[in-house]
């Protein structure tokens, strides 16, 4: 067996895990989200079941040539923007009716979504320069949630001592719309040097983006 289908084989076990992880958390966080009305949770909740497609994209993409797998990539550029489109609506939304959220519950979800994103962006960093645009998008997916759920927990704790409010929730959302818009740029650029190499020749296996 060559090394190439041995690093295969090891990223498809392990985005398939990943995928499982974040389509099981997504159902809790999303129902969590509905509960308490919280735009930071329902955002995470989507980031969640679009970490998951990610990763059976690139279970599928896997072996497939270097050019295949660039337009695999930008496909995934435009996936990491629905998110923080979805968000933009529901804050606007949330604006109409500004309720706090119920802030330990708020804290508490985040903190098992930053559990199950630590998990994610361990299992996936040494992949995360081996293969192209396909594992930094999931990288970068599983990083910047990580960073969204310690503003989450943050949201609940100031909600509950320091400012019952909305705002909390909602800027965090926002935030995380942020985070997403970020993400969808650099995996489309790592995309663009993808297809850029495959047309003169070269495989982006090895290759650092």
């Amino acid at each position: 067996m060559s090394a190439s289908t041995r690093h295969d084989d090891a990223l498809r076990r392990v985005v398939a895990l990943v995928a499982l992880l974040n389509l099981g958390y997504f159902g809790v966080e999303f129902a969590v989200a509905l509960i308490i009305s919280s735009v930071s949770l329902f955002a995470d909740s989507i980031d969640f079941l679009e970490d998951a497609s990610i990763n059976l994209l690139i279970f599928a993409a896997l072996g497939w040539s270097a050019a295949r797998r660039a337009r695999v990539g930008m496909v995934l550029a435009g996936i990491l923007l629905v998110p923080g489109l979805a968000t933009l609506w529901t804050a606007w939304d949330k604006l109409m009716a500004p309720i706090a959220p119920e802030p330990w519950a708020l804290s508490l979800t985040g903190a098992g979504a930053l559990a199950v994103n630590l998990t994610c962006a361990f299992l996936l960093a040494r992949f995360r320069s081996l293969s192209g645009s396909l594992t930094r998008a999931a990288f970068l997916s599983a990083r910047n949630d990580a960073v969204a759920n310690i503003a989450i927990i943050a949201a609940g704790v100031i909600t509950a001592t320091l400012w019952t409010s909305a705002w909390p929730d909602i800027i965090v959302g926002l935030g995380i719309a942020c985070l997403n818009f970020d993400a969808a740029r650099e995996v489309w650029e790592a995309a663009r040097q993808e297809r850029s190499a495959a047309g003169h020749g070269k495989t982006s296996f090895g290759d650092h983006v």
